[in-house]
């Protein structure tokens, strides 16, 4: 009992140690996010599975051309031997009564062993290069899941830097319109404005206090998108080191069609399919290839009517032996199994075909809406910059009493619109540019 309290106790201490090394707060940018989920993300996990199931495949396939012993034992007892009728004839006696005999003994038991190795079979010689094939494919489907992760990864990462932006936007907004509503009410209670000026600006921060709510909730639902994508746990806390001040744009280089097609998993996937198929269309055709195959068996037999003399005899028996198969007729399946193999490869290079035309329509389209989206940002910005001016102009202007607080009312709306503006072009922005990476194949784990 002490022996079992004193485990318990140190694998609770262990398990408190463990948890304390673990960091309560996650700070990642985004390529440690990125390593984070090459680690952690299950759809990669089970990826490398295949993988390792793929690399058990082939040496599964090898093993049928090795080598194939096995071992047996039997042990009978007769408790009635068989009886066996001889004629009378076989002694020549016609007519006589058959005769009626017994062989064998009443205990019997053998131990043998057989081997066996296949010397040729053509079928066996392409199933060992698909296995191959078939494991160089699970490593372009580990390769195929790590970019898509990697940018599931990146794009949840950009979504909750825009909604810090946005969110950042906002206070800003808050603290002037709060100020702003704090002057008015002043300027009210000395009886130098009107009420509707005052209501109209608190309508503004109720409405921009209420868009703040409704943004720190989507800041925690993206957070937890972020997180799923990386494989961790939601309940986690996780904080970004970046911001959308820090990002680095770098300029898109276009590269020919040959070296997208190469760059691109789907490609690559596709290319080993193919190979799979024309592999499949060599199989159905060595199959009208003879096979050989080579055995022998070794055993031992034991007899007795006394079961403690039944090792005393001991009869053995060892052959050797070449089996050859040679197909012949097969009601055409071979033939059948061949012309669909080969309409297999046929639609595989139709399909290849299909990619590289579906490539070069996504990495224009890419090109195209990055080009304008990085337009349409330097525009927003501008588009900003100036709202936020004109309001700096109206609310000097109704302070100095040559304004009215309609105009400043419309300067605030419109600053808060040009804001929202520049914030789904930096989103549409950050997204088209992951999409033109992926596009273009350079985004490799």
């Amino acid at each position: 009992m002490k022996h079992q309290l004193h485990l318990f106790a140190f694998c609770l201490v262990w398990a408190f140690q463990v948890r304390a090394q673990e960091p309560s707060v996650y700070n990642f940018s985004l390529n440690e996010a990125i390593d984070y989920a090459q680690k952690h993300q299950n759809a990669i996990l089970n990826a490398q599975i295949d993988e390792n199931i793929a690399k058990n495949t082939v040496k599964q396939t090898i093993g049928i051309g090795l080598p194939q012993v096995s071992g047996s034992y039997s042990f009978q007892d007769y408790i009635d031997i068989p009886t066996v009728i001889i004629p009378a004839s076989f002694f020549g006696k016609p007519g006589d009564p058959d005769i009626r005999a017994k062989f064998g003994t009443k205990y019997q038991s053998s131990v043998g062993a057989d081997i066996s190795q296949l010397l040729f079979d053509g079928s066996y010689i392409v199933g060992i290069q698909a296995s191959k094939t078939y494991k160089e494919l699970s490593v372009r489907n580990l390769k195929r899941t790590r970019i898509e992760t990697a940018v599931g990864v990146t794009k949840a990462y950009y979504s909750v830097l825009v909604n810090n932006e946005q969110l950042t936007l906002i206070d800003a907004n808050l603290v002037r319109l709060r100020k702003s509503l704090e002057d008015t009410e002043a300027l009210f209670q000395n009886g130098l404005v009107e009420k509707i000026d005052v209501d109209r600006l608190s309508v503004l921060k109720n409405n921009l206090e209420t868009e703040r709510e409704n943004v720190v909730r989507l800041l925690g639902l993206n957070n937890n998108l972020l997180k799923f994508q990386m494989g961790m746990p939601i309940q986690m806390q996780l904080t970004l080191k970046e911001t959308i001040s820090s990002l680095q744009m770098q300029p898109v280089t276009m590269v020919s069609d040959t070296v997208v097609y190469q760059n691109r998993i789907e490609y690559g996937l596709l290319q080993t399919r193919k190979k799979l198929n024309e592999l499949d269309l060599k199989r159905y055709k060595s199959q009208f290839l003879p096979s050989a195959v080579a055995f022998g068996n070794v055993s031992r037999s034991f007899m007795s009517d006394d079961f403690s003399t039944i090792f005393s005899n001991n009869f053995p028996v060892t052959s050797v032996g070449l089996k050859v198969s040679l197909p012949i007729i097969s009601g055409g399946q071979r033939l059948y199994h061949v012309r669909n193999a080969k309409l297999e490869v046929l639609k595989s290079e139709n399909d290849i075909h299909d990619l590289k035309n579906a490539i070069n329509l996504e990495v224009s389209m890419a090109q195209t809406k990055y080009t304008n989206g990085i337009q349409s940002l330097e525009n927003q910005k501008r588009n900003m910059k100036l709202a936020k001016e004109v309001l700096d102009v109206s609310r000097i202007k109704y302070e100095q009493g040559v304004g009215s607080s309609l105009e400043v009312t419309t300067a605030e709306t419109s600053s808060k619109e040009a804001e929202n503006n520049y914030i789904n072009a930096l989103y549409d922005m950050l997204i088209n540019k992951v999409n033109l990476d992926k596009a273009l194949g350079k985004i490799n784990y």
